[in-house]
């Protein structure tokens, strides 16, 4: 079979890694890609959102499979346009990506259908917006309606800066994404993103993860892409999992499909676990990223069947089958990052980091004369298993470690939670 993956991130790369060691993948394509999905796949030199360019690249290679990785090819309606051209894919067409595409539709959906999610309001003026700001206590949760690169979520510790919020998004921080915006409570708990895949009627489980979304040590700084992550998630219990799949996701993709919006693809729920149980933050219609570097790390069962299942409709007849190691990555920024950094700095190392035990998935890399050098915020995933969230950690860093990028940082406490968890064991 050939397949054809969308993207240039450590998401597709981690999807690319995954998909290369399937004995059914003939030949593996990715569109745009990057220095390091090229070891695993041929790299084609289309954009993501050129959907003329990825449906001629199609009948060009005989594409049996397209597997879409980023949102913004969703939301935009990557899947219906392949489907019109009878070409089979994995992802929701654009009216279930709406779940990720606008934060107030899932609300509205979630208030419609009573799933579990902090109380809210919708707004595209400001004075309305800060009003019923003011009526709650800080902190106060201020969110642009549609996609911002994951950077769209304000976490305001007063009421000025819920108002200075409600300012910037409106007033064009986030383009197109700002023009109208959501108000909602701030919930208390921990965060933790679960998984889940649907063919449009029966929900798969797959596995929960913590991300680390602020760019410093502790928690502390701007809201990032994301920085590292873990799996599995020691909050994450048997029986709270059972709760979301029965409270939350279920739920969801039933009314999904009553609203005439089938959900096909994989669902990512991110999670606040409360002390009523957990809730809905918000929904995303793709992989984590990076997050799914962990998942596939942590995954024993060939991916493309799986995948194939939910684009066929018959989901109900696959298992899966999961390591039982843990899994953790750092992820590598340019100096700078989420703010203003520098493109095309220097890195090498990688072979030293392999031998020191982890695997390097790359995100924002690509070759200038055969060297490699960043070309991006997030630039490098390091990923290792271990028998424990800690000695998955002391892998991974080893291998970060080995990389030489005088221009990049991470962060040093990646699984901090889950580690002092582990300790805590009598």
């Amino acid at each position: 079979m050939k397949v054809l993956v969308i993207g240039s991130g450590g998401r597709e790369h981690a999807l690319c890694w995954a998909l290369a060691a399937s004995p059914l993948v003939e030949r593996l394509y990715c569109a745009p890609g990057n220095a390091g999905i090229a070891a695993d796949a041929e790299c084609l030199a289309i954009d993501a959102m050129d959907f003329d360019g990825i449906v001629r690249a199609c009948g060009e290679h005989r594409i049996d499979f397209v597997v879409v990785g980023p949102e913004g090819p969703l939301v935009a309606g990557l899947v219906d346009r392949l489907s019109a051209a009878r070409i089979k894919a994995f992802g929701p067409r654009a009216n279930a990506a709406a779940l990720e595409g606008s934060k107030g539709f899932t609300k509205d959906l979630c208030a419609k259908y009573g799933i579990p999610t902090a109380r809210y309001r919708r707004f595209t003026d400001a004075s309305s917006a800060k009003a019923f700001a003011r009526s709650m206590a800080p902190p106060i949760v201020v969110k642009a309606d549609g996609l911002a690169a994951g950077k769209g979520v304000v976490i305001a510790a007063s009421h000025a800066e819920a108002d200075q919020a409600i300012d910037d998004i409106l007033g064009g921080r986030f383009g197109a994404a700002g023009a109208e915006l959501v108000v909602e409570e701030f919930l208390d708990g921990e965060e933790v993103s679960y998984f889940a895949l649907s063919d449009g009627s029966d929900v798969l489980p797959l596995i929960a993860a913590q991300d680390h979304k602020r760019v410093g040590d502790g928690d502390t700084g701007p809201n990032t892409g994301g920085m590292g992550a873990y799996s599995p998630a020691p909050v994450f219990d048997a029986a709270t999992e059972r709760r979301t799949l029965d409270e939350i996701i279920r739920p969801t993709i039933k009314a999904m499909a009553t609203e005439g919006r089938p959900f096909c693809g994989v669902l990512f729920a991110g999670l606040m676990i409360t002390r009523e149980g957990p809730k809905l933050i918000e929904y995303n219609v793709r992989f984590g990223d990076p997050e799914c570097q962990v998942i596939v790390m942590r995954l024993f069962s060939d991916i493309l069947p799986v995948l194939l299942a939910t684009a066929d409709g018959v989901l109900r007849h696959v298992d899966l089958r999961w390591r039982r190691e843990a899994a953790l990555v750092v992820v590598m920024a340019a100096n700078g990052y989420p703010e203003q950094y520098r493109k095309g700095t220097p890195i090498s190392g990688l072979d030293a980091a392999a031998k020191a035990g982890a695997t390097v998935f790359h995100a924002g890399t690509m070759r200038e004369q055969g060297a490699l050098v960043a070309n991006g915020g997030r630039v490098l995933n390091v990923a290792a298993l271990g028998a424990s969230i800690a000695e998955a950690k002391e892998r991974a860093y080893r291998g970060v470690d080995a990389i030489r990028w005088p221009d990049g940082f991470c962060r040093r406490d990646i699984g901090w939670r889950a580690i002092a968890r582990e300790r805590a064991k009598p």
